[in-house]
Protein backbone atom coordinates (compact mmCIF):
# COMPACT_ATOMS: atom_id res chain seq x y z
CA UNK A 1 0.00 0.00 0.00
CA UNK A 2 1.57 3.32 -1.10
CA UNK A 3 1.74 6.35 1.16
CA UNK A 4 -1.18 8.15 -0.47
CA UNK A 5 -3.45 5.11 -0.28
CA UNK A 6 -2.39 4.62 3.33
CA UNK A 7 -3.34 8.25 3.99
CA UNK A 8 -6.76 7.67 2.44
CA UNK A 9 -7.29 4.55 4.54
CA UNK A 10 -6.37 6.45 7.71
CA UNK A 11 -8.97 9.07 6.74
CA UNK A 12 -11.61 6.33 6.51
CA UNK A 13 -10.59 4.80 9.84
CA UNK A 14 -10.76 8.18 11.61
CA UNK A 15 -13.86 9.28 9.64
CA UNK A 16 -11.99 12.46 8.73
CA UNK A 17 -14.55 14.91 7.31
CA UNK A 18 -11.75 17.09 5.85
CA UNK A 19 -11.40 14.50 3.06
CA UNK A 20 -15.08 14.66 2.10
CA UNK A 21 -15.38 15.79 -1.52
CA UNK A 22 -11.72 15.00 -2.21
CA UNK A 23 -12.23 11.25 -2.51
CA UNK A 24 -14.77 8.47 -2.08
CA UNK A 25 -14.30 4.89 -0.99
CA UNK A 26 -16.20 1.89 -2.27
CA UNK A 27 -16.87 -1.38 -0.47
CA UNK A 28 -16.98 -4.18 -3.03
CA UNK A 29 -18.75 -6.64 -0.73
CA UNK A 30 -21.73 -4.32 -0.17
CA UNK A 31 -21.71 -2.56 -3.54
CA UNK A 32 -21.84 0.97 -2.10
CA UNK A 33 -19.54 3.97 -2.06
CA UNK A 34 -19.23 6.44 0.81
CA UNK A 35 -17.69 9.67 2.02
CA UNK A 36 -14.58 9.22 4.25
CA UNK A 37 -16.59 10.58 7.20
CA UNK A 38 -19.36 7.98 6.85
CA UNK A 39 -20.50 6.75 10.28
CA UNK A 40 -21.12 3.21 9.03
CA UNK A 41 -19.06 0.36 10.47
CA UNK A 42 -15.49 0.47 9.17
CA UNK A 43 -15.09 -2.17 6.41
CA UNK A 44 -12.20 -4.58 6.01
CA UNK A 45 -9.30 -2.96 4.21
CA UNK A 46 -9.16 -5.72 1.57
CA UNK A 47 -12.72 -4.86 0.48
CA UNK A 48 -12.09 -1.12 0.00
CA UNK A 49 -11.37 0.76 -3.22
CA UNK A 50 -10.69 4.51 -3.50
CA UNK A 51 -12.11 6.83 -6.17
CA UNK A 52 -11.40 10.48 -7.02
CA UNK A 53 -15.01 11.13 -8.09
CA UNK A 54 -18.51 9.74 -7.66
CA UNK A 55 -18.63 9.00 -11.37
CA UNK A 56 -15.60 6.72 -11.08
CA UNK A 57 -17.27 4.78 -8.27
CA UNK A 58 -20.52 4.50 -10.23
CA UNK A 59 -18.64 3.24 -13.30
CA UNK A 60 -17.46 0.36 -11.11
CA UNK A 61 -21.11 -0.50 -10.47
CA UNK A 62 -21.28 0.99 -6.96
CA UNK A 63 -24.33 2.83 -5.63
CA UNK A 64 -24.35 5.75 -3.14
CA UNK A 65 -24.54 4.90 0.57
CA UNK A 66 -27.93 5.74 2.07
CA UNK A 67 -26.33 6.71 5.35
CA UNK A 68 -23.78 9.36 4.34
CA UNK A 69 -25.46 10.23 1.00
CA UNK A 70 -22.28 10.99 -0.98
CA UNK A 71 -24.38 11.97 -4.02
CA UNK A 72 -25.83 15.03 -2.26
CA UNK A 73 -24.36 18.51 -1.80
CA UNK A 74 -23.54 18.44 1.89
CA UNK A 75 -22.66 22.12 2.14
CA UNK A 76 -25.99 23.12 0.63
CA UNK A 77 -27.77 20.80 3.06
CA UNK A 78 -25.86 22.27 6.01
CA UNK A 79 -26.79 25.78 4.88
CA UNK A 80 -30.45 24.77 4.67
CA UNK A 81 -30.34 23.20 8.15
CA UNK A 82 -28.82 26.39 9.55
CA UNK A 83 -31.74 28.29 8.01
CA UNK A 84 -34.09 25.90 9.85
CA UNK A 85 -32.20 26.69 13.06
CA UNK A 86 -32.99 30.37 12.54
CA UNK A 87 -36.65 29.44 11.97
CA UNK A 88 -36.73 27.45 15.22
CA UNK A 89 -35.11 30.33 17.11
CA UNK A 90 -37.84 32.65 15.82
CA UNK A 91 -40.72 30.29 16.68
CA UNK A 92 -39.42 28.17 19.57
CA UNK A 93 -42.27 29.17 21.90
CA UNK A 94 -44.70 27.49 19.51
CA UNK A 95 -45.36 23.80 18.96
CA UNK A 96 -43.01 22.84 16.13
CA UNK A 97 -43.72 19.34 14.86
CA UNK A 98 -41.23 17.33 12.84
CA UNK A 99 -43.64 17.39 9.89
CA UNK A 100 -43.92 21.18 10.02
CA UNK A 101 -40.13 21.67 10.07
CA UNK A 102 -39.66 19.10 7.31
CA UNK A 103 -42.15 21.02 5.20
CA UNK A 104 -40.12 24.19 5.77
CA UNK A 105 -37.05 22.32 4.48
CA UNK A 106 -38.91 20.72 1.57
CA UNK A 107 -38.00 17.20 2.70
CA UNK A 108 -39.71 14.10 4.01
CA UNK A 109 -39.82 13.90 7.81
CA UNK A 110 -37.34 11.01 8.04
CA UNK A 111 -34.85 12.60 5.62
CA UNK A 112 -35.12 15.94 7.41
CA UNK A 113 -34.55 14.35 10.83
CA UNK A 114 -31.38 12.63 9.63
CA UNK A 115 -30.10 15.70 7.76
CA UNK A 116 -30.71 18.10 10.65
CA UNK A 117 -29.07 15.82 13.22
CA UNK A 118 -26.05 15.23 10.99
CA UNK A 119 -25.56 18.95 10.28
CA UNK A 120 -26.36 20.42 13.71
CA UNK A 121 -25.34 17.61 16.04
CA UNK A 122 -28.72 17.22 17.74
CA UNK A 123 -32.34 16.59 16.80
CA UNK A 124 -34.71 19.46 15.86
CA UNK A 125 -36.65 18.82 19.08
CA UNK A 126 -33.51 19.06 21.19
CA UNK A 127 -32.50 22.28 19.44
CA UNK A 128 -35.88 23.80 20.30
CA UNK A 129 -35.50 22.62 23.90
CA UNK A 130 -32.11 24.38 24.08
CA UNK A 131 -33.73 27.62 22.91
CA UNK A 132 -36.48 27.33 25.53
CA UNK A 133 -34.08 26.50 28.34
CA UNK A 134 -31.91 29.50 27.41
CA UNK A 135 -34.88 31.86 27.71
CA UNK A 136 -36.01 30.22 30.95
CA UNK A 137 -32.57 30.57 32.54
CA UNK A 138 -32.24 34.19 31.42
CA UNK A 139 -35.69 34.95 32.84
CA UNK A 140 -34.72 33.53 36.24
CA UNK A 141 -31.52 35.57 36.35
CA UNK A 142 -33.36 38.80 35.50
CA UNK A 143 -36.16 38.23 38.00
CA UNK A 144 -34.03 38.00 41.12
CA UNK A 145 -35.37 36.90 44.48
CA UNK A 146 -38.42 39.18 44.68
CA UNK A 147 -39.51 39.30 41.05
CA UNK A 148 -42.02 37.28 39.05
CA UNK A 149 -42.57 33.64 39.91
CA UNK A 150 -40.95 30.66 38.27
CA UNK A 151 -44.34 29.90 36.78
CA UNK A 152 -44.22 33.17 34.86
CA UNK A 153 -40.78 32.36 33.48
CA UNK A 154 -42.01 28.87 32.57
CA UNK A 155 -44.93 30.17 30.49
CA UNK A 156 -42.90 32.92 28.84
CA UNK A 157 -40.39 30.35 27.61
CA UNK A 158 -43.06 28.20 25.99
CA UNK A 159 -43.67 25.43 28.55
CA UNK A 160 -47.32 24.61 29.15
CA UNK A 161 -46.86 22.76 32.44
CA UNK A 162 -44.26 22.37 35.18
CA UNK A 163 -44.02 18.63 34.51
CA UNK A 164 -42.85 19.27 30.94
CA UNK A 165 -40.32 21.81 32.19
CA UNK A 166 -38.82 19.54 34.84
CA UNK A 167 -38.44 16.75 32.26
CA UNK A 168 -35.95 19.02 30.47
CA UNK A 169 -34.40 20.97 33.31
CA UNK A 170 -32.30 18.20 34.90
CA UNK A 171 -29.93 17.76 31.96
CA UNK A 172 -29.57 21.42 31.08
CA UNK A 173 -29.36 22.99 34.54
CA UNK A 174 -28.48 20.12 36.85
CA UNK A 175 -30.50 21.69 39.66
CA UNK A 176 -33.97 22.95 40.39
CA UNK A 177 -34.94 26.38 38.99
CA UNK A 178 -35.05 27.98 42.44
CA UNK A 179 -31.55 26.69 43.28
CA UNK A 180 -30.24 27.92 39.94
CA UNK A 181 -31.71 31.35 40.58
CA UNK A 182 -29.71 31.49 43.83
CA UNK A 183 -26.50 30.64 42.03
CA UNK A 184 -26.40 27.02 43.18
CA UNK A 185 -25.43 28.06 46.69
CA UNK A 186 -25.32 25.38 49.44
CA UNK A 187 -25.83 22.49 47.08
CA UNK A 188 -24.11 19.35 48.37
CA UNK A 189 -21.46 17.78 46.13
CA UNK A 190 -19.80 14.48 47.05
CA UNK A 191 -16.37 13.59 45.71
CA UNK A 192 -13.77 10.82 45.60
CA UNK A 193 -10.45 10.32 43.83
CA UNK A 194 -8.66 7.38 42.27
CA UNK A 195 -5.70 6.46 40.08
CA UNK A 196 -5.92 5.76 36.34
CA UNK A 197 -3.49 5.31 33.46
CA UNK A 198 -3.81 9.09 32.92
CA UNK A 199 -2.92 9.93 36.51
CA UNK A 200 -5.15 10.97 39.40
CA UNK A 201 -8.83 11.50 38.63
CA UNK A 202 -11.50 13.06 40.80
CA UNK A 203 -15.18 12.35 40.29
CA UNK A 204 -17.72 14.59 42.02
CA UNK A 205 -21.48 14.26 41.88
CA UNK A 206 -24.78 15.68 43.04
CA UNK A 207 -27.81 13.48 43.51
CA UNK A 208 -28.49 14.01 39.79
CA UNK A 209 -25.21 12.73 38.37
CA UNK A 210 -21.53 13.49 37.81
CA UNK A 211 -20.81 17.23 37.65
CA UNK A 212 -16.99 17.01 37.72
CA UNK A 213 -14.56 14.48 36.24
CA UNK A 214 -11.04 15.81 35.86
CA UNK A 215 -7.41 14.69 35.81
CA UNK A 216 -4.28 16.05 37.47
CA UNK A 217 -0.98 14.89 38.90
CA UNK A 218 -2.05 15.26 42.55
CA UNK A 219 -5.20 14.55 44.52
CA UNK A 220 -4.92 17.82 46.45
CA UNK A 221 -4.84 19.91 43.28
CA UNK A 222 -8.02 18.19 42.05
CA UNK A 223 -9.89 19.16 45.20
CA UNK A 224 -8.76 22.77 44.69
CA UNK A 225 -10.06 22.67 41.11
CA UNK A 226 -13.40 21.25 42.25
CA UNK A 227 -13.91 24.06 44.74
CA UNK A 228 -12.93 26.64 42.13
CA UNK A 229 -15.55 25.22 39.74
CA UNK A 230 -18.33 25.38 42.36
CA UNK A 231 -17.36 28.11 44.86
CA UNK A 232 -20.85 28.35 46.42
CA UNK A 233 -21.43 24.63 46.95
CA UNK A 234 -20.93 22.49 50.05
CA UNK A 235 -18.62 19.47 49.75
CA UNK A 236 -18.23 16.11 51.41
CA UNK A 237 -16.16 13.00 50.78
CA UNK A 238 -18.06 10.21 49.07
CA UNK A 239 -20.09 8.42 51.75
CA UNK A 240 -19.69 4.73 52.55
CA UNK A 241 -23.16 4.10 51.12
CA UNK A 242 -22.18 5.75 47.82
CA UNK A 243 -18.78 4.03 47.55
CA UNK A 244 -20.05 1.05 45.48
CA UNK A 245 -21.42 3.50 42.90
CA UNK A 246 -18.11 5.35 42.77
CA UNK A 247 -16.29 2.02 42.37
CA UNK A 248 -18.61 1.21 39.43
CA UNK A 249 -17.83 4.57 37.79
CA UNK A 250 -14.10 4.00 38.28
CA UNK A 251 -14.33 0.48 36.83
CA UNK A 252 -16.14 1.89 33.79
CA UNK A 253 -13.55 4.65 33.39
CA UNK A 254 -10.55 2.33 33.75
CA UNK A 255 -12.13 -0.19 31.40
CA UNK A 256 -12.39 2.54 28.78
CA UNK A 257 -8.85 3.86 29.34
CA UNK A 258 -7.40 0.35 29.16
CA UNK A 259 -9.23 -0.41 25.90
CA UNK A 260 -11.55 -3.03 27.40
CA UNK A 261 -14.67 -0.93 26.79
CA UNK A 262 -15.45 1.27 23.79
CA UNK A 263 -18.14 3.32 25.52
CA UNK A 264 -17.84 5.45 28.65
CA UNK A 265 -21.42 5.62 29.87
CA UNK A 266 -21.68 7.74 33.02
CA UNK A 267 -24.66 9.72 34.38
CA UNK A 268 -24.00 13.42 33.93
CA UNK A 269 -25.23 16.52 35.73
CA UNK A 270 -24.28 19.05 33.03
CA UNK A 271 -24.00 22.68 34.10
CA UNK A 272 -23.30 25.55 31.76
CA UNK A 273 -24.75 28.31 29.65
CA UNK A 274 -27.13 27.47 26.81
CA UNK A 275 -24.30 27.96 24.32
CA UNK A 276 -21.91 25.74 26.27
CA UNK A 277 -24.56 23.01 26.52
CA UNK A 278 -25.12 23.29 22.77
CA UNK A 279 -21.40 22.81 22.13
CA UNK A 280 -21.11 19.95 24.62
CA UNK A 281 -24.15 18.19 23.16
CA UNK A 282 -22.52 18.45 19.73
CA UNK A 283 -19.21 17.08 21.03
CA UNK A 284 -21.03 14.04 22.40
CA UNK A 285 -22.36 13.39 18.88
CA UNK A 286 -18.84 13.23 17.33
CA UNK A 287 -18.08 9.53 16.74
CA UNK A 288 -15.30 7.97 18.79
CA UNK A 289 -11.99 8.12 16.94
CA UNK A 290 -13.10 11.09 14.82
CA UNK A 291 -11.57 14.56 15.05
CA UNK A 292 -13.10 17.90 14.11
CA UNK A 293 -11.72 21.42 14.07
CA UNK A 294 -13.13 24.26 16.14
CA UNK A 295 -14.46 25.73 12.89
CA UNK A 296 -16.26 22.49 12.03
CA UNK A 297 -17.87 22.43 15.47
CA UNK A 298 -18.96 26.06 15.11
CA UNK A 299 -20.52 25.24 11.74
CA UNK A 300 -22.07 22.11 13.19
CA UNK A 301 -24.00 24.02 15.85
CA UNK A 302 -25.13 26.63 13.35
CA UNK A 303 -22.82 29.37 14.69
CA UNK A 304 -20.05 29.64 12.07
CA UNK A 305 -18.66 32.89 13.53
CA UNK A 306 -18.43 31.51 17.07
CA UNK A 307 -15.11 29.64 16.68
CA UNK A 308 -13.51 31.33 19.70
CA UNK A 309 -16.64 30.77 21.78
CA UNK A 310 -16.52 27.08 20.84
CA UNK A 311 -12.89 26.91 22.01
CA UNK A 312 -13.92 28.61 25.26
CA UNK A 313 -16.76 26.11 25.78
CA UNK A 314 -14.27 23.24 25.30
CA UNK A 315 -11.92 24.85 27.83
CA UNK A 316 -14.79 25.16 30.34
CA UNK A 317 -15.79 21.51 30.09
CA UNK A 318 -16.04 20.07 33.61
CA UNK A 319 -16.56 16.41 32.64
CA UNK A 320 -13.59 14.93 30.79
CA UNK A 321 -13.95 12.15 28.18
CA UNK A 322 -17.73 11.73 28.56
CA UNK A 323 -18.00 15.21 27.05
CA UNK A 324 -15.22 14.52 24.52
CA UNK A 325 -13.54 17.87 23.96
CA UNK A 326 -10.36 15.87 23.19
CA UNK A 327 -11.89 15.20 19.74
CA UNK A 328 -11.52 18.88 18.77
CA UNK A 329 -8.27 20.11 17.21
CA UNK A 330 -7.02 23.14 15.28
CA UNK A 331 -7.81 23.49 11.59
CA UNK A 332 -4.15 22.85 10.71
CA UNK A 333 -4.31 19.44 12.39
CA UNK A 334 -2.37 20.35 15.54
CA UNK A 335 -3.83 19.30 18.88
CA UNK A 336 -4.23 22.83 20.31
CA UNK A 337 -4.71 23.22 24.04
CA UNK A 338 -6.30 20.72 26.40
CA UNK A 339 -7.41 21.45 29.93
CA UNK A 340 -5.75 18.31 31.28
CA UNK A 341 -2.56 18.38 29.20
CA UNK A 342 -1.66 17.56 25.59
CA UNK A 343 -0.15 14.20 26.58
CA UNK A 344 -3.52 13.07 27.92
CA UNK A 345 -5.27 14.39 24.81
CA UNK A 346 -2.91 12.45 22.54
CA UNK A 347 -3.41 9.31 24.65
CA UNK A 348 -7.20 9.54 24.33
CA UNK A 349 -7.07 10.12 20.56
CA UNK A 350 -4.69 7.19 20.07
CA UNK A 351 -6.84 4.99 22.32
CA UNK A 352 -9.99 5.67 20.31
CA UNK A 353 -8.28 5.20 16.96
CA UNK A 354 -6.77 1.88 18.05
CA UNK A 355 -10.24 0.74 19.11
CA UNK A 356 -11.58 1.55 15.62
CA UNK A 357 -8.80 -0.45 13.96
CA UNK A 358 -9.21 -3.41 16.33
CA UNK A 359 -12.98 -3.32 15.89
Amino acid sequence: MDSQTDQYWQAVISRDASYDGQLFYGVITTGVYCRPSCAARTPLRKNVRFYPTQEAAQQDGLRPCKRCRPDTNREATKSLMHDICRYIEGHYQQRLTLALLAEQAGMSSSHFQRSFTAAIGMSPKKYQDNCRIRLFKNSLKKQGQNAATITGAMHSSGYESSSRLYEKIDRHMGMTPSTYRKGGAHELISYAAGVTSLGWVMIAATDRGICFLQFDDTQGRLLELLKLEYPKADFQSMSVAAQPLFDQWMANLNGFLEGRAQLLDLPMDIRGTAFQCMVWDYLISIPSGTLQSYTEVANGIGKPKAVRAVASACANNKIAITIPCHRVIRGDGSLAGYKWGLARKRSLIDLERRALVDH
